[in-house]
């Protein structure tokens, strides 16, 4: 066998490296027993599980006599069969993942300690504080919009602390997610994402009235309708991604199904009324100064009723042909 440099990683459930053992000889021995090269801690490896070998094509698995067998890729092996691991290869036995690293891989990058990564450092940690104060002077201009003039400070409390509680314990709620599967705590990183979706959304629903109103387009509001449910959706994917980062895939297609279920029940339920994801009218008015299209006569908007005399005129014949209450007739 050949003397190439190489070495195997024991992975972890999401991928991460767990522990390292450097190849001293070929071919590499792997199972529970103190014989073999790699004592692999598992019950579902056998004894002497599997060689190691390292020939003119690269790295060769071959299994040895076991219940549990083994998997290279998608491919499963049974005792006594090989296969060619290629450079990098990832190999299962039992329920190990583990991975070849050689001396012909390149390796990543060396990243940089300095002022570089100081500066990259602090624009990140200025980002968390920053999109705090926003999100927080978007919760207080909502209830300054609506509350009387002359309002006490004191009432603007809960509509800001009571939220700022909710979303730190929903931060602090993935973080320990984390720590179970990943065994770290990245209070900050979840707690930025949840800001970043919260402050987006909010935005969103400022802007798309305003801009509905000033182009005299109701029907925006349907985008502000179907916004809140897909933000919602991406928030979870981006908080789930940090806790199951090699399940991002399975993770979109779930969301993507129970995204879709929702917005048809929805559709369904509202197939009585007058629209189905968004109301197709202004609940409220912005200042006349952001008004952005030309002004129409009243006429305009009677002759746009027209068409609802008739549906109009149906639906009270069918009241009419309908008994009182007192069983008497009118």
């Amino acid at each position: 066998m050949g003397s190439q440099a190489a070495l195997i990683e024991i992975l972890d459930r999401e991928g991460n490296v767990r522990s390292l053992h450097k190849i001293a000889h070929w071919p590499l021995s792997m199972g529970r027993s103190p014989d073999c090269d790699l004592v692999l801690p598992d019950a579902h490896v056998a004894g002497q599980h599997a060689l190691l070998n390292w020939g003119e094509e690269g790295a060769e698995l071959s299994l040895l006599p076991s219940l549990n067998g083994g998997w290279v890729g998608e491919r499963r092996l049974q005792g006594g069969e090989s296969a060619s691991l290629g450079l990098g290869g990832q190999f299962r036995l039992g329920s190990t993942e583990l991975r070849l690293r050689t001396a012909s891989q390149a390796l990543p990058a060396e990243q940089l300690l300095g002022h570089e990564h100081q500066a990259r450092s602090w624009r990140q940690h200025a980002l968390l504080p920053a999109l705090l104060l926003l999100w927080i002077a978007l919760l207080w201009f909502d209830q300054w919009s609506a509350v009387n003039p002359g309002t006490p400070w004191i009432d603007y409390s809960s509509a800001v602390l009571v939220p700022l509680g909710v979303l730190v314990g929903w931060a602090a709620l993935w973080s320990l997610v984390n720590q179970l599967f990943q065994r770290r705590f990245p209070f900050a990183l979840h707690l930025q994402r949840a800001l970043l979706a919260l402050t987006g959304l909010h935005l969103l629903g400022v802007v798309l009235p305003v801009l509905a109103y000033a182009v005299s387009f109701p029907r925006l509001l349907v985008l502000d309708a179907v916004s809140f449910p897909l933000g919602v959706a991406g928030m979870l994917w981006w908080h789930a991604s940090l806790v199951w980062p090699r399940a991002q895939r399975w993770l979109a297609v779930g969301l993507a199904a129970l995204l879709l279920l929702g917005l048809v029940l929805t559709v369904a339920k509202r197939q009585q009324q007058q629209y189905w994801l968004g109301p197709a009218y202004l609940s409220s008015l912005p200042p006349p100064a952001f008004r952005l299209a030309s002004p129409k006569p009243p006429e305009a908007l009677i002759e746009s009723l027209k068409p609802l005399q008739a549906q109009l005129k149906k639906q009270a014949g069918r009241d009419n042909e309908l008994p009182s209450l007192d069983g008497v007739e009118d």
